[in-house]
């Protein structure tokens, strides 16, 4: 699985990085959230479509 953060809806409320710490990391510089990784480990995978689920402005894609 792969999840994605799209800059131009990101607003920036680090809800991702409160669900799941392990894959998302709140990028001082650009103000936005990054995925850390390429492909999601197995055990970050449900939170991380949960992160996905409460993003308010829908910026997290999930590739599966």
């Amino acid at each position: 699985m792969k999840a994605r953060v799209d800059k131009g809806a990101c607003m920036g409320d680090r809800n991702c990085n409160m669900v799941c710490p392990e894959v998302f990391k709140y990028d001082e510089d650009e103000l936005m959230s990054i995925v850390q990784f390429d492909e999601i480990p197995k055990e970050y995978e449900a939170r991380t479509k949960q992160a996905a689920e409460e993003c308010g402005a829908n910026a997290i894609t999930i590739e599966e």
